[in-house]
């Protein structure tokens, strides 16, 4: 797999744009940060197509690019949570009814695009839908705004950190060590050194 990353908007939001290979021209988009100007500029100049976008939470600093996206790629899919879709009716302009198709992601689906397969972990806890994007067969994990490199994400704007800890030790810290973990906001860390260091997690 070809992972481009991009760092998006005023809340440095990572953006992913997944490939089953180099040459591939088909890709997978992982959230669009508040603003996307960037990512549609580095599609054009690297000729690729997004088929679909999974955005892992409802929150506009990982949504709100959605509508600039379609407007360039406008038969692109959009994946989220059926928890957390109602949030894109207060972060996306146009409305959401323009926004379309709109696939609803539940727990243990597994989303396969641009010969790219990533398992849903549904991992509450920053929001109620949110989620994270596990490829076994890569050893690679997308954690959203669940887990951070040393650091889990904020719950005070309608979460709940007991349920986010427990996200994290349910789905995440149980998968194997060398997992490389890709978060939603800052560098790549891995499955065992969150579970050596992160201090929300001893």
């Amino acid at each position: 797999m070809k992972i481009d990353h991009i760092i998006l908007g005023a809340f440095e939001t990572n953006c992913y744009i997944l490939r089953s290979n180099e040459t591939a021209i088909e890709c997978l988009v992982i959230d669009t940060g508040l603003e996307a100007d960037q990512l549609v500029k580095f599609l054009m100049q690297h000729n690729l197509y997004p088929v679909a976008v999974i955005l892992t939470h409802g929150h506009p600093d990982h949504t709100a690019g959605v509508a600039t996206l379609r407007e360039s790629f406008p038969d692109i899919k959009v994946y989220i949570h059926k928890l957390d879709a109602e949030m894109l009716t207060s972060s996306l302009v146009p409305p959401p009814s323009s926004i379309v198709p709109i696939l609803l992601l539940e727990e243990e689906i597994v989303i396969e695009q641009a010969g790219i397969k990533l398992q849903v972990l549904h991992t509450p806890g920053h929001t109620s839908g949110g989620i994270c994007l596990y490829s076994e067969d890569e050893g690679i994990v997308f954690t959203d705004d669940a887990l951070f490199a040393e650091g889990v994400g904020r719950t005070d704007l309608g979460g709940n950190m007991a349920q986010l800890i427990k996200s994290i030790r349910e789905k995440l810290l149980t998968l194997p060590d060398d997992t490389k973990v890709y978060p939603g906001h800052g560098p790549v860390t891995t499955i065992a050194h969150e579970k050596a260091y992160n201090q929300f997690l001893q």
